[in-house]
């Protein structure tokens, strides 16, 4: 059987008839990766390695045909990717292992270790790191019973890693005192879509800029919305994973996009968040497009990239919950350093006062005010009650920290008395 292998760069080669006959036999057929030009090849942004037969069906991608097997009737085994956060706080890092069978829990599911010197987590001559698995979702990559696996990860002898932000998570909403206030959060994840190799964003002309901003916000067309394959698959492919997606669309800086996942309870948000990541970064992979959840990818007059973070509790969503989210207020104000150090790296870049984000030194709410640290909805005001959105947490933040942050904030720490006379007095707060 003939293969070729694709180099990952955008090419085009013609190849002469007399070249196609002297070199390939008969029974054989020229390939199209892209395109039905006969006698060309178009190479897309990713390696591919095709076999061509002539049948009477066409060409055939072996490749893609052995990806897309259904493995199903002949074996109950199952392939787990089990999924985990690297050195860096933010890098995804995964591998695969063979199950026997199909699970559905995650303490059916084995723990396993990793090299840790490798990303960064552990010495080389102690390098063993122990991956827990904590939450399963389904596999749209390998689909049937395949899953994935989000894990925390853990020293040999049981204690959380620095880079663990789950257990400290977990154990916050696991007080009976914020699992009783059932904490909601809904995330919206911004995105940036960069061209491989150039490290410019998608749909922009190299070295150069598009159009000023305006006509990219939730815009249609070919000159104003750069990347939407790529949020259709990501949404779809969440959606089939079992993940709680409420929406995507296409943000103020072209090739910026967000997507959102929510209302999520407690731990399950930062779970969530960090699966659809995950599959966002396969996406991309896959594309060929280089994705960065910098907050500020471009300087200038850009808009950057944030994760907005809505939050309730139980009393919030009751009636007169509106005095109960006053009362958030205060207490997030008196811990807005505390918030803001936690909140992503380099968001001093993006959190300037402009570009509908509040000074990062500054805190400061509203009604319906994007340019506050913290904005509260008109039907919030009007009914009185609802939630609050918290505008500060860059796009890179981890929503482990953010989510457990919040709640820890508004529900477990209380301020002196005095700290909160005067923090109601300048927030104009009548709590």
């Amino acid at each position: 059987m003939a293969q070729i292998l694709a180099p990952n760069m955008q090419c085009q080669m013609k190849l002469s008839k007399s070249l196609t006959n002297s070199m390939i036999p008969n029974s054989w057929t020229s390939i199209l990766l892209k395109g039905s030009q006969k006698g060309s090849i178009k190479c897309s942004t990713k390696f591919k390695v095709c076999a061509a037969l002539k049948t009477e069906h066409g060409t055939v991608n072996r490749m893609e045909q052995l990806l897309n097997l259904d493995v199903t009737p002949f074996t109950d085994k199952i392939i787990a990717e089990y999924i985990w956060i690297g050195g860096s706080g933010i890098d995804l890092r995964s591998k695969s292992r063979t199950l026997s069978r199909p699970v559905e829990d995650p303490s059916e599911l084995p723990k396993w270790n990793y090299d840790g010197s490798s990303t960064g987590q552990a010495p080389g001559e102690d390098s063993e790191v122990i991956l827990y698995p904590q939450a399963i979702f389904k596999d749209p990559f390998r689909g049937g019973n395949n899953i994935l696996v989000i894990c925390d990860a853990y020293t040999p002898a049981g204690e959380p890693i620095p880079t663990n932000k789950r257990h400290k998570a977990a154990e916050i909403f696991s007080n009976p005192k914020v699992a009783s206030e059932v904490p909601w959060f809904g995330i919206e994840q911004e995105y940036t879509l960069l061209q491989p190799n150039v490290q410019w964003p998608l749909g922009w002309p190299v070295g150069a800029y598009p159009g000023p901003q305006g006509p990219y916000y939730c815009g249609v067309g070919a000159d104003k919305s750069f990347g939407r394959d790529i949020s259709d698959a990501h949404y779809k492919a969440c959606l089939y994973a079992g993940i709680n997606i409420s929406g995507t669309n296409g943000e103020v800086m072209p090739g910026q996009w967000e997507f959102q996942v929510g209302p999520s309870v407690g731990i399950e948000a930062g779970d969530h968040i960090w699966c659809a990541r995950y599959l966002l970064e396969r996406i991309t992979e896959q594309a060929g497009v280089v994705l960065t959840l910098d907050p500020k990818p471009i300087e200038g007059d850009w808009n950057g990239a944030g994760c907005h973070t809505n939050y309730s509790t139980k009393t919030m969503r009751e009636d007169g919950g509106f005095e109960v989210i006053k009362k958030a207020i205060l207490n997030l104000s008196l811990r807005h350093k505390e918030h803001i150090s936690a909140y992503g790296e380099g968001n001093e870049r993006r959190l300037t006062g402009k570009h509908e984000t509040a000074d990062i030194d500054t805190f400061s709410w509203g009604v319906a005010n994007r340019g506050c640290s913290i904005r509260v909805g008109r039907d919030t005001e009007k009914e009185g009650k609802g939630y609050m959105e918290d505008r500060r947490p860059a796009s890179n933040m981890d929503p482990y920290v953010v989510t457990g942050l919040l709640a820890e904030s508004t529900l477990l720490w209380e301020p002196t008395l005095e700290a909160e006379a005067l923090a109601a007095q300048r927030l104009s707060l009548n709590v």
